[in-house]
């Protein structure tokens, strides 16, 4: 009796701290993910590689990626009341990369778009199989989103980070600040 009484919270425990994060069971959606941007994301991508905090941490270190943050960004009003203040909000992200700012919704405004094409290629010299990586924060679908875009328009090379820039932080890598991506236009 002794032995089935320790048996049951042994395998409680297993359940609870020997699963993956993914466990969760979320299903990679067919299209893109239109709401509750912060949520559970699914461990598959499909057309991508998905990788985690070494293998990114490796690509970083040789140069063998190009970084996309992805994490959207409020800019200052343009109405705002005389003698208001504002302070824009400080990002940081992984070094030397690229922040695409509000390009991972699922529904984005053919500017955006635009932006974000123009972006990819500046970024790879118009190269579609060149590596690109794609991040946000843990448990973002925004990255998912932009990755699975860039699937879609024929990239080739997709790669797929969900730790994202607090599970780099979490590993002890280094942060620095950044503002957004601008085309020029």
């Amino acid at each position: 009796m002794r032995r089935s009484c320790l048996a049951l919270p042994l395998a409680a425990a297993i359940l609870a701290f020997g699963a993956p994060a993914w466990a969760e069971g979320v299903q990679e959606p067919a299209d893109y993910r239109m709401e509750e941007y912060k949520a559970p994301v699914p461990d598959t991508l499909k057309g991508a590689k998905v990788i985690g905090t070494k293998e990114a941490e490796a690509l970083w270190r040789e140069k063998k990626a190009v970084f996309f943050d992805v994490m959207p960004d409020t800019p200052k009003p343009a109405n705002l009341p005389a003698g208001t203040i504002w302070k824009d909000k400080v990002r940081e992200d992984i070094p030397d990369s690229i922040w695409l700012a509000n390009v991972g919704y699922g529904a984005i405004p053919e500017e955006t778009a635009q932006y974000f094409r123009k972006s990819l290629e500046a970024g790879t010299a118009s190269d579609k199989s060149k590596p690109i990586l794609f991040y946000c924060m843990t448990n973002c679908w925004m990255s998912w989103n932009a990755a699975k875009r860039a699937v879609e328009w024929g990239y080739s090379s997709v790669i797929w980070y969900p730790p994202g820039a607090d599970g780099w932080e979490r590993a002890g890598l280094p942060l620095e600040e950044n503002r957004p991506y601008s085309t020029g236009d």
